[in-house]
């Protein structure tokens, strides 16, 4: 049976920490707001706040594009590792998402997604990563700002794409959630998704890890039972 997609925000623990998600619902089904459980990563330290200029944060849209186009000129990574405790992610960004690029690479050399989990795993479709919702990544994500990120439609959805989740409903500009990526985990890939998600990456390697945690206990909002820490390098 044919299966419509959605993006929805997974409500934290204050306003300030929205979680956008990618949704997978059955015809007729409108994405919902969806509060996760709590998790155990509520123990964890908050990752220490990048050591770029205070003055410029909360970043705006506007302002945080101007910042990252210059990041990115300075600081050109194309390859990375995502480790977990199933294993290691190898992946490569693509040069042509030049506004995605530098703001993933900002965010992983920040130490942003360190404490941050796979808070969403749906079978044979995408594993969600990114968030936590603990109060540390909550004033994380207010201190860095509000910012979104204008699309940047150039890759496509197949297996094992990173792209980056987004709000769906009151965007019609598909502006990107900064904080938030999701990889392609069905063998198809999922096209349908190609011009609604900005694709900046690509798994070059580790596939079977992808396949051990799609398969893993969630409760009955997609949310792993056991936590699934990232460990995100780049280089």
């Amino acid at each position: 049976m044919h299966k419509y997609f959605g993006i929805t925000i997974i409500a934290l623990f204050f306003q300030l920490a929205c979680t956008n998600a990618v949704e997978k619902v059955s015809q007729d089904t409108r994405p919902t707001k969806v509060i996760h459980k709590t998790s155990k990563s509520l123990k964890k330290e908050a990752p220490k706040a990048s050591k770029t200029k205070k003055n410029l944060f909360p970043m705006t849209t506007a302002s945080a594009r101007k910042f990252l186009l210059d990041y990115g000129e300075k600081n050109a990574e194309t390859k990375g590792k995502i480790e977990t405790k199933f294993g290691t992610i190898y992946f490569k960004l693509y040069k042509n998402t030049p506004l995605h690029r530098a703001n993933f690479v900002f965010l992983v050399k920040a130490g942003y997604f360190d404490k941050t989990v796979f808070q969403r795993v749906v079978y044979d479709f995408i594993i969600q990563g990114g968030s936590d919702d603990s109060w540390n990544i909550a004033k994380l994500r207010n201190h860095y700002g509000k910012y979104l990120l204008a699309p940047e439609f150039k890759n496509k959805h197949r297996f094992g794409a990173m792209a980056m989740a987004r709000q769906w409903e009151n965007n019609p500009d598909k502006l990107s959630d900064p904080f938030e990526f999701y990889i392609v985990v069905d063998p198809n890939g999922t096209h349908h998704l190609d011009k609604e998600h900005t694709v900046f990456g690509q798994v070059t390697k580790g596939f079977d890890v992808l396949r051990k945690i799609e398969k893993v206990k969630i409760d009955s909002r997609e949310w792993p039972i056991d936590d699934i820490n990232l460990k995100i390098t780049v280089y």
